[in-house]
């Protein structure tokens, strides 16, 4: 009855084997001719190419699902939980009869923690008295937890703690430039925009700046009872404690000094302000 449409008495009668679930076969038109004229139906085939097709509808488990069961027995036999597990086969796919449960079950599984290799038997549906058997082998990757930006940063700006999140990579996929902590992050200042999501390289991020490149700053020359100021123009993009180029506004001179706040810089000696100092 899934060949011939009007088989009758004879529909029920088996034929030829099912394929298997999400799999399909074909019949042509010999071979479905010999089988109407087997059981008497009065049926014939308008041309050589005409022909049936039956597909055997499944439920599908996909490499994720999969993947996961073995990490779940991996670590049932003493792996770590911090591991990623990758199938070598990418796009293995388990199909099960649309009537059966589809759950996996991982009847045997080796591991090398040198190679980090395992070789694994899938059998599926689970509990099934005939279910498919298949020898699936992969590998076993470590992850680590690295901070990125929840959303894009621009230049200059100040990263705070809730503009991080961690995620999970694999330590084999990590630079060795990558910021792994959160306090080289926390506090800092992306040098030019960040993507959300994205890992952050340790060039990428500096102290905020605290002197703009070509802005007015008050030099400062502090002793014991004693503060002189002057007026300069910075030379150089400053952040706190890094020492730039400062033009001095009266004099022109261009001096060393350390950045100590916002537009403020220091020098150690008074010979450098300026000659009329406030």
């Amino acid at each position: 009855g899934d060949l011939f449409s009007g088989a009758g008495k004879r529909a029920n009668d088996t034929v030829a084997y099912a394929p298997a679930p999400g799999k399909r076969a074909v019949f042509d038109s010999r071979w479905l001719y010999r089988v109407a004229r087997a059981y008497g139906l009065k049926w014939r085939p308008l041309t050589l190419k005409d022909r049936a097709v039956v597909e055997r509808a499944s439920t599908t488990i996909g490499r994720d699902e999969i993947e996961s069961r073995i990490l779940e027995a991996l670590i049932d036999n003493g792996v770590s939980a911090d591991v990623d597990v990758r199938i070598s086969n990418r796009m293995l796919k388990i199909h099960v009869p649309e009537d059966a449960e589809a759950v996996i079950e991982i009847e045997d599984i080796a591991y090398n923690p040198r190679t980090r290799h395992f070789t694994s038997i899938v059998s599926a549906p689970s509990h099934n008295s005939r279910p498919q058997r298949l020898r699936v082998t992969g590998r076993v990757f470590l992850m680590r937890e690295e901070p990125v930006p929840t959303r894009r940063g621009l230049a200059d700006e100040i990263i705070r703690d809730t503009d991080i999140e961690w995620i999970s990579v694999r330590a084999d996929h990590l630079r060795r430039d990558t910021i792994m902590h959160a306090d080289q992050i926390i506090g800092k200042s992306p040098r030019h925009s960040v993507r959300a999501g994205q890992p952050i390289r340790v060039r990428e991020v500096r102290n905020p700046v605290l002197v703009p490149k070509r802005s007015l700053v008050t030099i400062l020359f502090k002793k014991p009872r004693l503060t002189l100021t002057a007026k300069g123009r910075a030379l150089d993009d400053g952040s706190d404690g890094q020492v730039i180029r400062i033009a001095n506004a009266q004099s022109n001179t261009v001096i060393e000094a350390t950045v100590v706040g916002a537009h403020m810089v220091a020098v150690h000696t008074p010979d450098l302000l300026a000659t009329n100092p406030e």
